[in-house]
């Protein structure tokens, strides 16, 4: 059963300061914390991207020569990049975050939070250096 409070001329109202729309651009912090949240949009856009391209390629020569002169419109170019940008900011705010998420102890010492950011990004260049060797046909 929910009761509203009943105010009567006498009664002190509670007083609830206004938060801005914009909060978020006040900080930093907050203005990162917003963007890395946009950026799964973005990673998701590449997922589906991705996902039709493999189905165009399922479709054969000219079902990809369809996509590939679909990929070329400014409009997509355009949004390929805006993505990009998004996907590096997305994983490096999460590289920079790992440390606080995951405690590993090694000999019963927690690991330098250096190192567990390091690591990531030494796996994300193998990574990269991998897949650029087998497209560029390595």
């Amino acid at each position: 059963m929910n009761q509203t409070p009943i105010y009567t001329e006498f009664h002190s109202r509670w007083y609830r300061r206004r938060t801005s729309t914009y909060w978020w651009l006040r900080r930093p912090s907050y203005l990162a914390f917003i963007l890395r949240e946009l950026s799964s949009l973005f990673v998701a856009w590449f997922v589906i991207f991705t996902l039709v391209q493999i189905q165009a390629l399922s479709q054969g020569a000219e079902g990809y020569q369809r996509f590939q002169d679909w990929s070329k419109q400014p409009v997509v170019l355009i949004v390929n990049l805006i993505a990009l940008f998004f996907v590096v900011f997305h994983a490096i705010t999460w590289f920079k975050l790992a440390p606080q998420a995951m405690v590993i102890r090694l000999h019963g010492k927690r690991v330098p939070a250096a190192w567990i950011a390091g690591s990531n990004y030494v796996v994300w260049a193998l990574a990269s250096a991998l897949v650029a060797w087998i497209i560029l046909g390595g």
